[in-house]
């Protein structure tokens, strides 16, 4: 009787255990996903603004040598 019982939490454990990671990991590939897009969308940011400071650094340069 003591085996059931051992067993019969065992399997609920496992039960619980496999529904916490299941959901968990949809959550974690969510957020890793909306993660990754901000990313990119600041690593596209910061590009086009490095981008504009060089154009204007360069347009600076070209007016002093003419």
């Amino acid at each position: 009787m003591k085996n059931a019982f051992k067993f019969g939490f065992l399997g609920l454990f496992a039960v619980v255990a496999f529904a916490a990671c299941n959901t968990t990991t949809s959550e974690s590939e969510n957020t890793a996903d909306s993660l990754a897009t901000e990313i990119e969308e600041q690593v596209e940011a910061t590009t086009d603004s490095i981008d504009s400071l060089g154009d204007a650094a360069i347009d600076s340069l070209d007016s002093l040598v003419n």
